[in-house]
């Protein structure tokens, strides 16, 4: 536990990437019209949930106005609203919100990450930026290691950049690599891993990600990791997990 809270304090001082580094903290400067009031993150945004995670979520990387004013992955954003929610459903998080880095929000048994921690210009960061912070998701992956049984890959982008991080943290990735596909489910050594529709406002809001099909992947996901969520008072329906 004390490894992991130490690579989430290294990756948020983390100044590898000079046009993110400008981009954030301009953002943060100048801030949104709504939030003028913030005093935004501005730096990189480290993973979410307990060192002992059985399932973890991958995303893309911050948003400009979500993780990066709110120092939390999906917090503060409309994307975190569709993801916490489903979360909420299926009995993985303590509420179905998410609005500030204190807000009292606990997951049960999942971790929140990305392939790229800080929030990039157009959403978009480069090849070379994902490739910089790679590392970070290979030290994060090794040290879930113990635990984990699942991963949840949201978009193609967030597939594409896990999966060489999960060959240099030693799984055995097939050649040629898996294509992402909604509900695909790719089994590596003692890991299974399921593609799911970014929760992209694009996708959410026209369709092509309902609440349902989202659930249902992170349902698939959190059986297969032995997961069985808590009821809505917070408490286990079942021991927490199957060893």
């Amino acid at each position: 536990m004390d490894a992991l809270a130490d690579l989430d304090r290294r990756i948020s001082g983390c100044r590898a990437c000079p046009r993110l580094v400008d981009w954030r903290e301009e953002v943060a400067r100048t801030k949104r019209a709504a939030f003028a009031d913030w005093t935004y993150w501005g730096r990189p945004v480290p993973g979410f949930g307990p060192a002992d995670a059985r399932m973890l979520i991958v995303g893309l990387a911050p948003a400009a106005h979500g993780g990066n004013r709110t120092g939390r992955m999906f917090t503060g954003d409309r994307s975190g609203d569709v993801l916490y929610q489903a979360l909420y459903d299926v009995g993985l998080a303590s509420q179905p919100t998410a609005a500030t880095a204190d807000d009292g929000l606990e997951l049960y048994g999942v971790r929140i990450t990305s392939p790229v921690h800080c929030a990039p210009p157009a959403n978009k960061p480069t090849p070379g930026e994902r490739d910089t912070c790679r590392p970070w998701l290979v030290q994060e992956l090794n040290l879930l290691r113990p635990t984990l049984r699942t991963v949840v890959l949201l978009g193609a982008f967030g597939w594409q950049a896990a999966l060489p991080a999960f060959a240099e943290a030693g799984w055995s990735v097939p050649r040629p690599r898996p294509v992402f596909g909604h509900g695909v489910r790719v089994p590596l050594d003692g890991l299974d891993l399921f593609g799911c529709f970014h929760v992209s406002q694009r996708n959410t809001f026209t369709g092509k990600l309902t609440p349902e099909m989202l659930r249902d992947v992170l349902r698939t996901a959190a059986g297969a990791a032995g997961l069985h969520g808590r009821t809505a008072e917070n408490e286990p329906t079942k021991p927490p997990y199957d060893d």
